[in-house]
């Protein structure tokens, strides 16, 4: 009885590659190894959109990235993009405890390890309103972790926050 079982998983698994079908499984479905991952992102800034450097609300639109490992993490190196290519680049020294996160904001701003945050540098928007998918990279180019989202299916408190890990 045992054999036959391992014969039909087999046999099964030879049709669907034979028919050249592949299980498609969603993006964010995808679990990668690292130590950092997307906690959540805050992909709708509240109030009307404004990318002024002098008085709009790019500041309000954060990717929160955590550490969930045992051990520190250098942020030097890892890359956050979208679904069009805009991305940012973490160029300088940002180390997180195990447990601790960052968020990375839009805006102009003064990065610091103790209030855990780090700006974009520049007022324009990253993140879509409607829909998008937020790639991190590790210095290596392995992406580390993944997510797309839409508004309609993630956010269904329409506060402009969705959470990934815990």
């Amino acid at each position: 009885m045992r054999v036959h079982r391992v014969l039909t998983a087999a046999a099964t698994t030879g049709a669907v590659a034979a028919l050249g079908l592949t299980a498609a499984a969603p993006v964010q479905a995808a679990e990668y190894s690292s130590a950092l991952k997307i906690k959540g992102v805050q992909y709708d800034a509240p109030g009307r959109d404004s990318n002024k450097c002098s008085g709009g609300n790019t500041k309000n639109e954060y990717l929160t990235i955590k550490n969930y490992s045992r051990s520190k993490v250098n942020l030097k190196g890892y890359v956050v993009k979208d679904a069009t290519g805009n991305k940012f680049a973490f160029k300088d020294s940002h180390t997180l405890e195990p447990g601790d996160y960052v968020h990375l904001r839009g805006g102009k701003g003064t990065d610091s390890d103790a209030k855990n945050v780090v700006h974009r540098q520049n007022c324009n928007f990253i993140w879509n309103n409607d829909k998008d998918t937020i790639y991190l990279y590790k210095p290596s180019g392995a992406r580390a972790d993944v997510h797309a989202y839409t508004k309609k299916a993630n956010d269904k408190d329409g506060n402009g926050y969705i959470t990934y890990h815990g």
